[in-house]
């Protein structure tokens, strides 16, 4: 979720430096209690499935993987609320750390939608909560036909990997 290219592109497409990328997170199939893959509720440890039960009440669960972010297993949960995406990121203690969420294009600060539209159209914008920090990632189809993803604070200015 957080550790793929895209996040990446964000503030390099915005400078013009496209030269980096970022290390994606470890998904792979997994047996239980190993890192890498989806997971059953019943393979979770009892922290996470908590979490993941408390978090999905008013939500359709659309998986949940194992994955290794700096050493550690850390567990994705993808989700849909009322028709917008919204994916948790959790520590093996059941502890939300990140948060993810579709956000309506007239519900974002007009400095975010302002600076992702000189580099395109938006064609998806999300909220990005990291232990109760806010920004923003909009992923934007350029004139040239790609879609890059570009991280920006609520203020209009680029996020800086």
């Amino acid at each position: 979720m957080r550790n793929d290219l895209t996040i990446t592109l964000a503030v390099l497409a915005f400078s013009g430096n496209l030269s980096a990328q970022a290390a994606p997170a470890t998904p792979a199939s997994a047996a239980p209690g190993q890192a890498g893959g989806t997971v059953g509720l019943n393979d979770l440890p009892p922290a996470v499935k908590a979490t993941v039960e408390a978090e999905t009440r008013n939500a359709a669960l659309k998986s949940v993987s194992r994955e290794h972010e700096n050493g550690k297993t850390v567990y994705e949960l993808e989700s849909v609320v009322d028709g917008r995406t919204r994916d948790l990121m959790i520590d093996s203690a059941g502890k939300v750390y990140l948060i993810e969420e579709q956000v309506d294009l007239d519900k974002a600060p007009t400095a975010v939608t302002s600076v992702l539209e000189r580099s395109g159209r938006i064609v998806k914008l999300e909220s990005v909560t990291t232990r109760g920090q806010t920004h923003y990632e909009g992923h934007v189809r350029t004139k040239a036909g790609k879609t890059i993803a570009i991280e920006i604070a609520a203020d209009g200015k680029p996020i800086t990997p």
